[in-house]
């Protein structure tokens, strides 16, 4: 692949967790290569959840729909609700879910995460019967060597949440899973 010309991925698991089922992956987000990166570290395909914006542009558009790129609209949600619906069906055929919970780039710290989307997950939650695994993950940016660029890809143990009601404290404690993982401050604000 392209990527391993410019990039040196290493992947740390912290934990073991069950590789099929339904999971919700939460990757820190600095570059838009943290897309790639991700998909390079977690196997088979995997579905991300991206700002609506960035489907506007062919090229772009292509390559997150090729990737299972679900867009949603973060300020109208009710433009949401068939990607909703088309990740809830993902997560009944046992998918993996990627969203990037800081919601936009945080390049030298970890935003404080977004809970909406992970409480409409745990909604649908208990349709399913089962707890879904929400899997902090850090990523760092390391020093050049030559032409490459060493990644740590970090990956955390499971965080569980009980219902919807939970999404909050589970945003919480997922982003400081994800500063612990990724060595970066979180933000203040």
């Amino acid at each position: 692949m392209v990527f391993s010309i410019f990039y040196r991925i290493e992947t740390e698991r912290k934990a073991t967790f069950f590789d099929h089922g339904p999971m919700i992956i939460l990757p820190k987000h600095q570059y838009w290569t943290d897309i790639p990166i991700i998909s390079l570290a977690f196997e088979p395909l995997l579905y991300f959840v991206a700002k609506k914006e960035l489907f506007k542009y062919p090229l772009i558009r292509n390559y997150l729909f090729f990737l299972g790129g679900l867009p949603v609209d973060r300020k109208q949600s009710i433009r949401t609700l068939d990607s909703f619906k088309t990740l809830v069906s993902l997560l009944r055929a046992g998918e993996k879910i990627v969203i990037f919970p800081e919601g936009t780039y945080f390049r030298h710290e970890v935003g404080s995460g977004k809970s909406r989307l992970l409480q409409m997950i745990l909604r649908f939650q208990t349709e399913l019967g089962n707890p879904i695994p929400f899997i902090p993950v850090g990523i760092r940016y390391g020093g050049r060597s030559g032409w490459r660029r060493r990644v740590e890809v970090c990956i955390g143990p499971p965080l569980f949440a009980e219902g919807e009601s939970d999404a909050i404290p589970l945003t919480h404690r997922a982003m400081e899973e994800i500063s612990r993982l990724c060595r970066m401050p979180q933000c203040t604000d």
